[in-house]
């Protein structure tokens, strides 16, 4: 007897026809196929086939048996997708050679947290999505879609939201319909610029929603005629995206073990450890949460246009200090280095196994910053450590650190390396518009 043939009959009244067998490569895109739902049980007990090799690092072969690259479907994840009717959204688990592969960055957050959930611990996540909305002018250039959102402190901007609403309430009633319970929604510091938030979840199923997050911005700013963009900053001159992860860690009667009123900084021990941990291991992480050339744009110590900037530029951390990489903020744990560019499996995969060597090694963290670290700098006064100022520096710390790579998982990592050299050789043969304009004629 087919045990999924309930499943099948229940979405089957609802209409759909299709799954969308949905993964993700080594740059965190969305990839899959449509594969009909009669067929459940060999999705979800074999899975979707693609061929391996025509996926972002997978290390895969062109032949044998480990070529084909299968995603096995989830089955508590099908769900409608509003935006397709007649197909179920389902998330996949990457599989080869029958084996759960280990350049598959959902198999590698797994497999991380697998070390707290033996301890009977659960590590929950809120993520912050900021991203831009832009289009293509006459001349091929982009540009932030909405030629009216022109204010020199943006932030909160009502007339950007008002001219904005069809896209907005789309996104709001998608992504509701889709089981997200939305906390708010605002235009962010920069023109163009929004960010929707959306209540927290276990760390894999904070993963899973951020994917379908992204799948669904896209399709419905496509609707409206503009383009969701995760790039990291987009507008010179404005402050950039940025994809804060908010962290707590529950043990198994529920306690939050990151969290002590008469702590320093409202954090336990432990929570110190956790961000002694983030901090120590920041240089390789900035590889894995800040993955492209742009995103050190964004991990920038310039000023905005908006005469704001919130970029966490250096290795340190305080409470409710949105200058540092780690703020603090009752009794959670908010890490400010990564960006909407990155796979955000392995981002998360790469936080965990950084702040729980933390705690395994009990490390010390520096003292807590208690300034505004831009108005320090302006001063003169000496300043803590900062974070890579390229792909290139975080991807040769990333390789350096050996320990981080073991634990996060060792054949991604290589992976992973491989293709962001590959990407910084490519970006360092170009010559940009600022190039030309500051050398072509100088000497």
């Amino acid at each position: 007897m087919n045990r999924y043939q309930p499943t099948i009959e229940r979405l089957k009244s609802q209409g759909i026809h299709s799954v969308l067998t949905q993964f993700c490569d080594l740059h965190g895109v969305a990839k899959g196929k449509l594969v009909p739902i009669e067929n459940l049980k060999e999705w979800v007990e074999q899975g979707a086939g693609f061929a391996g090799p025509s996926i972002a690092g997978t290390g895969l072969p062109r032949f044998g048996a480990r070529s084909e690259y299968y995603g096995r479907v989830n089955v508590d994840s099908l769900r409608a997708l509003p935006f397709m009717p007649g197909v179920a959204h389902a998330v996949c688990d990457g599989f080869a050679g029958g084996e759960a592969l280990d350049t598959c960055s959902r198999q590698l957050l797994k497999s991380v947290l697998k070390k707290i959930e033996d301890r009977g611990w659960t590590l929950w996540v809120g993520i912050e999505p900021e991203f831009f909305l832009l289009k293509k002018g006459h001349g091929g250039q982009w540009q932030v879609a909405d030629a009216q959102d022109q204010l020199d402190k943006p932030s909160y901007d009502l007339k950007a939201i008002h001219r904005n609403a069809a896209f907005l309430e789309e996104m709001r009633s998608t992504l509701t319909e889709l089981g997200f319970e939305l906390q708010q929604i605002d235009h962010e510091d920069a023109c163009g610029q929004y960010e929707i938030n959306y209540k927290f979840d276990d760390a894999l199923a904070a993963g899973d929603r951020y994917m379908l997050f992204k799948m669904t911005a896209h399709v419905v700013a496509e609707k409206h005629g503009m383009v969701f963009s995760c790039m990291p900053k987009p507008v010179a001159s404005a402050p950039g995206s940025g994809l804060h992860f908010h962290l707590s860690i529950t043990d198994s009667e529920g306690r939050a073990i990151f969290s002590d009123a008469a702590g320093a900084l409202g954090l336990s021990a432990q929570g110190h450890q956790f961000a002694a941990g983030l901090l120590h291991h920041a240089d390789a992480l900035s590889a894995l949460c800040a993955p492209t050339v742009n995103s050190y744009k964004r991990l920038a110590s310039s000023n905005s246009a908006s005469g704001t900037t919130w970029s966490p530029v250096w290795k340190a951390y305080g409470d409710n200090n949105r200058s540092c990489v780690v703020r603090t903020v009752a009794g959670r744990i908010e890490w400010r280095l990564p960006d909407p560019s990155c796979n955000v499996y392995a981002a998360l995969a790469g936080t965990l196994a950084a702040g729980l060597d933390g705690m395994d090694r009990a490390m010390v963290p520096p003292a807590p910053c208690d300034e505004d670290l831009y108005e320090r700098r302006a001063s003169g006064a000496a300043m803590p450590a900062r974070l890579p100022r390229s792909l290139e520096e975080a991807v040769t710390a990333l390789e350096a650190n050996r320990a981080l790579c073991d634990a996060v998982g060792a054949a991604f990592c290589a992976e992973f390396i491989r293709l962001k050299r590959a990407e910084w050789d490519a970006f360092s043969l170009q010559v940009s518009d600022w190039e030309l304009r500051r050398y072509a004629d100088a000497f």
